[in-house]
Order: structure tokens, then C-alpha cells, then sequence
């Protein structure tokens, strides 16, 4: 019998095929995902940090393809997979994606997916970065408006429709001089988010999130600034932040809303960790540190929201647990296990 994801256990998948032609095809999911996908609610969408990762043959592709070839084809394959309804499209905060561009992306899935998508560092980053990714001097076009408008927002709602589903403003961490000046940057921020159309006559579902990376962001105006414009907290699971019972207060002054999450990094990696947990993860095909804690207080959040008829965009990183396809069909499990308690009450 062929061995199981999770040792002994029966598989989840049939064995992959070796393949290198055009296009990718995903595995064929074996009747556990798809009655696990079936028992989700209805507003829980979870998904990963994009989708071109080699290491996932045998637990999202048929086989063996490039990260090129995955980059190009591999969406379709990957909507297929019971569990994964969204992704979060994070090459658009290196280089921001023109209308052609998120309209191919929408082509290659169903009308029921939709998309996470992360802002330009043109917008978010207060430093523009050198090769390496260090910051090197001011961003004169840090939570501009008209740029966050014209270079993210526009092209995202007109090629995606529909199936957009959150646009991320994932603000890198500030510097010194910059986290001393917190009421400024959250008055630049909400004049950001206040020039932001309305998305619901395009995109229904959607909504605009805002991610940050140093917890001075967390105070009572950076909430004031949200719910005045319309917009939500991204509960960001990363080393940099506090854990998640220390950021709820923010999603609670919020409620009623949607739940915007990504678990980026496991948190015993600590903030600069990011390169240390990818050389230790690769190739992102084995669950190699459970963040148990973590996952029970993100089902209980995730549970509570769905349950109350709000829409839920969860993500994962390859780099919150060793692989996210595996991380997703964990916490899917658990998922279940709190919606059947809680019918059971």
C-alpha cells in the first residue's frame, strides 16, 4: 500500500506521475479531502503564498515540473484542489501587474476562487529596497494615493472581476524615525485607503486589508482609519507581531467584517528568520515544525467569523509549518472538528 502523507493512515492522493509536457494536471484528491472541503463553511476560503513550488509533486501536481513551468500553468491545476479557493498573489509586491496580466491569472480558475493580492512595495515599503531586498533610502511614494490607485487597485479590480477577493497593503517595517511619527503615517495611510473605489459593484466579496509589520500600528486611530475608510485588519502571523490573541482587540473594534489572515513565518524562526526557514523547509513537501498553538487560535477566530456569515481569506506560507498544502489540510481538519462541536452544543 502506498505510504500516506501522515504515516500509516490511508492516502489522501493517488501515487503522482512523472510528467514535464504542458499543461499541468493536479492530483486526483481521494474521498477524505473532498468530504473534508464539503464539511468547511461556506464563507472560509484558504489558500497559499503563491504556487510555484516544485517540492508539492505528490501533494498538489501529477509530477515533476519546473518552478518556471508551475509560475505559467500551474493555477488551474492548483484550483482544483479541494481545499485551496483562493491564493494570495504575492509577486505583485516586487513589480506591480498590469490589467492583461491579473486577467490571465482570473482565466485559469473557476468563478467560485478567488484571489488574495499583495500592494506594490512601490506603496508599502517606506525604503526603496537595492537588490538584495535592504532598504536604502526614502520612498517618495510611500502610501501615495494616486500610485496605490492608479499602479495596484485599478488594474487588480478590472482584470480579476469578480474573483477578486482581498487587496493586501502589506506595510513593510518602518524605520526609527518613522515609528516615532506613528500619527502622521496613520493619516497618510487613511488618506490612502479613503481614495480606494468602492470594490462591491465589481468584486462582491471584495475587501481592502491592511498588513503591518511593527505593532505600533496597533492603536486605537490606525482602527479609527480602517472602519472610516472601509477597510480591514490583516492579522499577519509573523514573528514581528504579536501572537494572535494580542492582535484580536483589532479585529474585534472591527466586527461585524471579513477575516483577512496570513501566516507567513513560524514564529520560532523570530523576525529575520525568513531565509533560515526556507533552507530548512525546502522542498516544502513535509510538515517539519506543527505550530499547534498557533493553528488552534486561528481555528477558533476562523470559526467564529465564518460561522457568523462573514467572509474568510486564510493563506499560508511553505514557511509557517514546512509545506502549506500540508498546514491547509491540517487546519482544515481542525476546522471541521470545531464547526461539529459547536453543532453539537
Amino acid at each position: 500500500m502506498q505510504k500516506s502523507l501522515f504515516g500509516e493512515q490511508e492516502p489522501l492522493f493517488e501515487k503522482p506521475l512523472i510528467k514535464s509536457g504542458t499543461p499541468v494536471e493536479p492530483l486526483v484528491a481521494e474521498a477524505e479531502l473532498m468530504a473534508l472541503a464539503d464539511a468547511l463553511p461556506a464563507h472560509l476560503r484558504l489558500g497559499t503564498s503563491s504556487w510555484n513550488y516544485p517540492g508539492w509533486n505528490g501533494l498538489v501536481w501529477d509530477g515533476e515540473y519546473t518552478a518556471n513551468h508551475l509560475s505559467r500553468q500551474g493555477l488551474t491545476a492548483y484550483s482544483q484542489h479541494p481545499l485551496f479557493r483562493t491564493v494570495s498573489i504575492d509577486r505583485s509586491f516586487y513589480r506591480p501587474l498590469n490589467v492583461a496580466q491579473f486577467a490571465e491569472h482570473a482565466s485559469q480558475v473557476g468563478p467560485d476562487f478567488r484571489f488574495v493580492v499583495k500592494a506594490p512595495s512601490l506603496v508599502t515599503d517606506a525604503l526603496v529596497r537595492d537588490e538584495s531586498g535592504r532598504g536604502m533610502r526614502a520612498n517618495a511614494t510611500f502610501l501615495n494615493a494616486a500610485e496605490a490607485v492608479q499602479k495596484f487597485v485599478e488594474p487588480a479590480l478590472e482584470g480579476l472581476g469578480s474573483k477578486l477577493g482581498a487587496l493586501v497593503f502589506q506595510i513593510s517595517p518602518l524605520p526609527g524615525q518613522l515609528l516615532m511619527r506613528m500619527p502622521e503615517m496613520i493619516n497618510r495611510l487613511h488618506r490612502l485607503l479613503k481614495a480606494i473605489p468602492d470594490l462591491r459593484s465589481i468584486a462582491p466579496d471584495g475587501v481592502v486589508a491592511v498588513e503591518v509589520r511593527d505593532p505600533q500600528w496597533l492603536v486605537p486611530q490606525f482602527v479609527q482609519a480602517l472602519r472610516d475608510a472601509g477597510a480591514t485588519y490583516c492579522m499577519g502571523l509573523h514573528p514581528k507581531m504579536p501572537p494572535i490573541a494580542e492582535q484580536l482587540p483589532i479585529l474585534r473594534a472591527l466586527w461585524p467584517g471579513p477575516l483577512v489572515c496570513r501566516w507567513n513565518l513560524n514564529a520560532l524562526h523570530g523576525a529575520y528568520g525568513y531565509e533560515e526557514a526556507r533552507d530548512l523547509y525546502l522542498p516544502f513537501n513535509r510538515m517539519v515544525d506543527p505550530d499547534l498553538e498557533t493553528r488552534s487560535a486561528l481555528v477558533r477566530v476562523i470559526a467564529g467569523t465564518a460561522g457568523a456569515g462573514q467572509n474568510v481569506y486564510v493563506t499560508l506560507s511553505n514557511k509557517a509549518e514546512g509545506s502549506a498544502p500540508l498546514s491547509i489540510i491540517e487546519l482544515a481538519r481542525a476546522i471541521r472538528l470545531n464547526v461539529q462541536g459547536i453543532g453539537n452544543k
